[in-house]
């Protein structure tokens, strides 16, 4: 698939800084910030292509601007709780090119990420810009505390990490808000109470959008969350049923065979047929620990994340043609079945896939989880993505991406679940978990009622989610639930796959995503419209 260039800028920098530290931790670099290939992917904001960050910004009055890739720093606090400890620089990066005096401030953080790459977010590329130019507003994209450079200590260790919280970067939002003096004319003077501000954010940002909203009533008058994951699961099996409902039905039918035959292999007694199936996949040097091998092919499922209306012909649908088109025809609705789907399976996963997931890496190394030494276990440094979002992953969080339960159907399997993933936890964070007794389970339940998860009732809140987004069970769109969308908290949903109503261009590319989006800047609108300083 296609990358942008800035995308493929930043790939590339974590690449050589791979390079750099060595053949462990080229896994703790991958470029969508997972630590190790079978650990499942972030609930991460796509990067939007901006050919033009470096450029100077002409304002709709003829100023000229520094370009959106200037970056300006925050002396944000290193613990709410404890403003004695001091600050740390917190980056941001802003432009005021729609701004006239009385409009929005538009804040926006891509969450779990390095923020350097995510500057078309201040572009009308995005609806994040979109929403300052029929506003008349100024635009932000604020880097999330633990990632990038934006690190209260320096390095992710344990220690460090007991101020990376969900709180904390909710009140990371409110004290810039307060406190930023913005490099605008009027930057000092358009402050909560001087001017309306609206929250935006995607997936887990959009998540946090309506954390803070509902956490702090009245700092923002508007907020636009997308794809918004506001309910914590720990076992987020239902990660994989849109995909399942979104793929080929020929694809999704071979993939069910060859899993369940997997997991009916694995589990028997018969070393011969799983030593077999092991070399089919050249996995043989995983054969102590057959959870690492099933759960791998996970990886030809996660790349559905990258989907958007405006994609081309990506990894997924290359998967799936290999399975589907034999002597170039498609296979039916059943698709070919088991024995073919599992000589093409493995001729992909081997000749093709693994090569690209895990460049020259040993089997063990790549996809093994239960060595406790390796590197991407251990290291502490920052601007890795990875450890920062595990965190959050292991202490409130979960979405854990596991198989289905029995009885319902599967697309990866049931040999990997949430103890495989929490047992990765002791893992990266020993120091924290060494003295349960137990593995550790994610207390997504107190994230949830301090935030009231899938019922939050935060009014002025305009959610945005798709039909083929694999983080959907997470939102308020989540299959079997049925929220109300009303005036005071709209709930839109298009054919569209994860955050892409964000994107301008998945707009034009769909009917359904551009009404999300018309929908939503209306929304906003009438909001602001409502405004009265404090």
């Amino acid at each position: 698939m296609a990358f942008p260039s800035l995308q493929k800028l930043a790939i590339a920098a974590l690449l050589v800084a791979a390079a750099l530290e060595g053949a462990a931790a080229k896994i703790a670099r991958r470029s969508d910030g997972r630590i190790h290939a079978n650990m499942p992917p972030r609930p991460s904001v796509p990067i939007v292509e901006i050919e033009t960050a470096a450029a100077p910004v002409t304002s709709r009055n003829g100023t000229t601007l520094p370009p959106y890739s200037t970056t300006y720093y925050f002396d944000q606090l290193i613990d709410h709780n404890n403003p004695s400890l001091g600050t740390f620089q917190q980056r941001y990066w802003h432009t005021y090119e729609f701004y006239e005096t009385g409009g929005p401030i538009v804040l926006f953080t891509p969450g779990e990420a390095n923020a350097a790459p995510y500057t078309g977010y201040l572009t009308n590329r995005t609806v994040n810009g979109q929403i300052a130019q029929a506003q008349s507003g100024a635009a932000i994209v604020l880097e999330h505390r633990f990632y990038g450079l934006s690190n209260p200590y320096p390095d992710l260790s344990v220690k460090s990490l007991q101020v990376h919280t969900i709180q904390q970067a909710i009140d990371d939002l409110e004290y810039f808000a307060k406190n930023a003096v913005l490099p605008q004319p009027d930057g000092a003077n358009v402050k909560p109470g001087q001017a309306p501000w609206v929250l935006i954010g995607g997936s887990y940002s959009g998540a946090l959008t309506s954390f803070a909203m509902t956490n702090k009533p009245g700092l923002f008058q508007a907020g636009y969350a997308s794809s918004a994951v506001v309910e914590s699961i720990v076992d987020f099996y239902g990660y994989f049923t849109p995909i399942r409902e979104g793929m080929a039905k020929n694809c999704s039918a071979d993939v069910q065979a060859v899993i369940a035959h997997i997991d009916s292999v694995f589990s028997s007694k018969n070393q011969k047929s799983i030593n077999s199936l092991l070399a089919m996949f050249n996995m043989t040097p995983l054969a102590s620990h057959l959870d690492d091998a099933a759960g791998a092919l996970r990886n030809n499922l996660w790349d559905w994340q990258s989907l958007s209306p405006t994609a081309g012909y990506g990894t997924f649908f290359q998967f799936c043609d290999a399975l589907e088109v034999k002597n170039g025809k498609s296979a039916s609705a059943k698709g070919w079945g088991l024995n073919n789907a599992l000589q093409a399976w493995s001729s992909f996963w081997v000749n093709e896939y693994y090569p690209n997931l895990c460049g020259d890496l040993d089997i063990v190394s790549c996809l093994g989880s239960y060595d406790p030494t390796q590197e991407y276990w251990t290291n502490t440094s920052i601007d890795n993505a990875g450890r920062s979002w595990f965190w959050i992953v292991c202490n409130e969080v979960g979405f854990f991406q596991e198989g289905a339960p029995k009885g319902t159907p599967t697309l990866v399997s049931r040999l990997v679940q949430p103890p495989y993933d929490e047992r990765q936890c002791t893992y990266m964070f020993p120091d924290q978990f060494k003295d349960l007794g137990h593995l550790p389970v994610p207390d997504v339940d107190a994230t949830n009622k301090a935030y009231d998860g899938w019922f939050t009732t935060t009014q002025n809140l305009f959610f945005a989610n798709g039909h083929r987004d694999p983080w959907r069970d997470a939102t308020k769109s989540a299959e079997g639930t049925h929220f109300e969308s009303t005036p005071g908290q709209p709930i839109a949903i298009s054919d569209g796959f994860h955050c892409s109503d964000l994107s301008t261009a998945n707009g034009a590319a769909d009917a359904t995503v551009i009404g999300v989006q018309k929908a939503g800047l209306a929304s906003i609108a009438g909001w602001l419209a409502e405004w009265k300083p404090s």
